[in-house]
């Protein structure tokens, strides 16, 4: 409701009743604040605020509002000791606006005062202490009209405690701090969601999502919202499990990047640490190579990413950036110019091979002749770790190894093509090591070994 998270008691829990979103009453009292009162001997539950009362019975397809009888999309029904009424019904009875996404079968609840007046909603934007207001949605309920010549954000990630925002145009964002609870806020003005971001990112009928965070302990959730439309203003707000401290990188290069590792215990590129990128190919409507047995190469690839992400962590002498940690479709543009942006010190793009069905083996790629050395040890610790025929240190010009300023390696783990190959590819003993020998491999390059 209004951008947060209701905490429903553990006898209290949404239900779907045959296409119905249904709450418990006491969910209707104590998380909406009406009052209500059961009456037993007619099962009859009456739900009051303000002017408003609403009454309803147990398994009758109707109910009245203020005296009108009104048709009912589902009854309430007694389950256990506990009541339940369509959300829908009473929320909107009660002058809420709802919203339902299907695909993460969630529902929004957006209050009357919420979002009001000129829709920035912004307070103390200067200061330590406001509010969000808007986020997630823009209060209205109502779609922000296409304007021309708005930058479009094309994604949102998050790795390495870094808030990563594509977009799509040059753009000037307005970082701030809010406190009680803890936030940072970011606006990005003169712009809307690209019509590619609700195909990776969770949209409601307000324009508004979130993503919750869980392996990182500064942030608990960010949530994001076409916060206004006058102008079309983009928020980004990211939930804080307290103070942080935050740099905010702008290259005009389409990416908006916050980094939270300032103070934080994550090392940064400023603290003189090697700066390693790490790019799962493919994703999102880009599947590349399918196996023999229908599989995607892009799952593998992020697959093995995440294992390498995994054993950075535990690296203090290294920082790492994910060009991908999700399923979507990043160019092959926009990865090599991350690496740049963050001006990297390695770059290692992880692939799986196809052709013939007899060719199998592991190979490495380089273009630029500054990576050979990269890529021999790279290719050493790839051919050890995945126990698979040698297909040698190769150059090709590839545009992620050879539009990066860094040494940059593309790594082909195994055919996908060759049932051995892909049999084993896709089992957690392989992908687990060769994950260790991508992070051995780095270490190895950069002296840390």
């Amino acid at each position: 409701m209004n951008g947060e998270a209701l905490n429903l008691p553990k006898n209290g829990q949404v239900q779907n009743v045959k296409g119905n979103v249904m709450i418990p009453i006491r969910v209707v009292m104590e998380e909406l604040g009406f009052d209500v009162d059961w009456e037993k001997r007619t099962r009859t539950v009456t739900i009051k605020q303000s002017d408003t009362t609403i009454k309803l019975v147990v398994n009758q397809a109707s109910a009245t509002v203020n005296g009108k009888k009104l048709a009912l999309g589902a009854a309430p029904i007694l389950k256990e000791d506990t009541t339940l009424v369509p959300l829908r019904f009473v929320s909107e009875q009660m002058g809420l606006t709802v919203g339902w996404d299907n695909a993460t079968k969630t529902v929004y609840l957006i209050t009357p005062d919420h979002g009001s007046g000129n829709g920035n909603g912004i307070e103390g934007n200067t200061g330590n202490t406001g509010s969000d207001n808007g986020s997630p949605g823009n209060g209205s309920g109502i779609p922000v009209p296409e304007q021309q010549n708005l930058a479009g954000v094309k994604g949102i990630g998050f790795d390495a405690n870094r808030l990563i925002i594509a977009v799509d145009k040059n753009v000037t964002p307005d970082v701030f701090h809010l406190t009680g609870p803890d936030r940072i806020v970011i606006d990005i003005p003169n712009a809307r969601f690209d019509e590619s971001f609700s195909s990776n990112h969770s949209l409601d009928a307000f324009q508004a999502g979130f993503m919750d965070i869980n392996d990182y302990p500064d942030v608990t959730k960010i949530r994001y919202s076409q916060f206004s439309d006058n102008p079309s203003t983009i928020r980004i707000v990211m939930d804080l499990s307290g103070a942080r401290n935050y740099s905010l990188l702008n290259a005009n290069d389409g990416y908006v990047i916050i980094d939270l590792n300032v103070d934080q215990s994550y090392p940064s590129k400023g603290s003189g640490k090697p700066l390693v990128v790490i790019d799962a190919g493919h994703g999102g409507t880009d599947p590349g190579a399918i196996s023999v047995t229908k599989k995607k190469e892009k799952d593998l690839n992020l697959s093995i990413v995440k294992k390498v992400e995994a054993l950075l962590k535990k690296e203090t002498q290294l920082d790492y950036v994910l060009t991908r940690s999700t399923d979507v479709y990043v160019t092959l543009q926009d990865r090599a110019k991350l690496a740049n942006n963050l001006n990297a010190d390695v770059f290692v793009s992880i692939h799986a091979n196809s052709g013939s069905a007899t060719a199998s083996g592991v190979e490495t790629y380089y273009t630029r002749q500054e990576s050979v050395p990269f890529a021999n040890v790279m290719h050493k610790y790839l051919v050890k770790s995945s126990g698979l025929s040698d297909r040698k240190v190769r150059a090709k010009s590839l545009h992620v190894t050879r539009e990066t300023t860094m040494p940059a390696v593309l790594l082909e783990v195994g055919y996908l093509s060759n049932k051995s190959d892909e049999a084993l590819l896709y089992t957690e003993k392989f992908q687990n090591s060769v994950a260790q020998g991508v992070v051995d491999g780095i270490k190895e390059y950069l002296g840390l070994k």
